[in-house]
């Protein structure tokens, strides 16, 4: 497997793109509230991403001869990615929302998420959260230099599935740099000291996607928004990471730009 290893220009610009995918999705996170639409939620962060000299690496962004229409992604509920935002899906007091912020700023790409509460949630909801917030973290600090990918997948499905919920195995988190998925792919589930071995200067995307229920999905008839099967919530955080010989630095970790 060809794992792409980044130049000190290549890591330079991937700072300078993954701050600003942190700055958006922290000044996002501010607007939701009971009564906003997901639509509403999409054009503010066209703007945010506008306003830093950067472009939406989601919109647009082809699959076949589908072309992503929005500009990040914003999944309610038992909608696991990949959303589209609507002025029909208004949040609702006791909902969660998965903000999903993808940038390309200077030919390089800066990619995070986050699932917030919408009010008041129930104890379970809070649980599913922190669960997942916690299991990102787990992962990430898996990503050092000869751990293999396994370790990172491994890491995080012991830790959620610990606490009851299941990792979703359709979708994985990937490479990211010149462009949104580079390999590896680095799945939320598997075995410790199997696939690739960590080297100095990637960059990955690291993302555990939770549900309180079952791990099956199903992709609605939009053809871009994945969901649970059983319907029941779901959560996604997600850093882009660079490992270093000191060990894993989080490069989406929110910062003024």
């Amino acid at each position: 497997m060809n794992i792409p290893v980044k130049s000190t220009d290549g890591i330079a610009r991937m700072r300078e793109a993954c701050a600003i995918a942190a700055s958006v999705l922290a000044k996002l996170k501010e607007h939701v509230s009971p009564g906003i639409a997901t639509y509403d939620l999409d054009q503010i962060a066209k703007g945010l991403i506008a306003s830093y000299g950067a472009r939406s690496a989601d919109y647009g962004y082809k699959i076949g001869s589908r072309r992503f229409p929005a500009y990040i992604c914003v999944s309610v509920n038992e909608e696991v990615v990949h959303g589209i935002g609507s002025l029909k899906r208004i949040l609702r007091d006791g909902d969660i929302v998965s903000l999903d912020v993808t940038v390309e700023y200077n030919g390089y790409i800066g990619d995070n998420a986050v699932t917030v509460p919408v009010g008041q949630i129930p104890p379970r909801l809070q649980e599913l959260l922190l669960v997942t917030e916690h299991a990102l973290q787990l992962g990430i600090d898996q990503a050092r230099v000869d751990n293999r990918i396994g370790d990172i997948s491994a890491t995080v499905q012991d830790y959620v599935e610990s606490h009851g919920f299941s990792v979703v195995r359709d979708l994985v988190g990937h490479g990211v740099g010149l462009s949104m998925h580079e390999p590896p792919e680095i799945p939320n589930f598997g075995c410790r000291g199997a696939g690739a071995k960590i080297k100095p200067g990637m960059t990955l995307a690291i993302e555990p996607m939770v549900n309180v229920g079952g791990c099956r999905t199903k992709t609605l008839s939009d053809g871009w928004t994945v969901v649970t099967a059983d319907g029941s919530p779901s959560a996604h955080f997600e850093h882009t990471v660079l490992t270093t010989d000191r060990g894993p630095e989080i490069l989406t970790r929110s910062r003024p730009v």
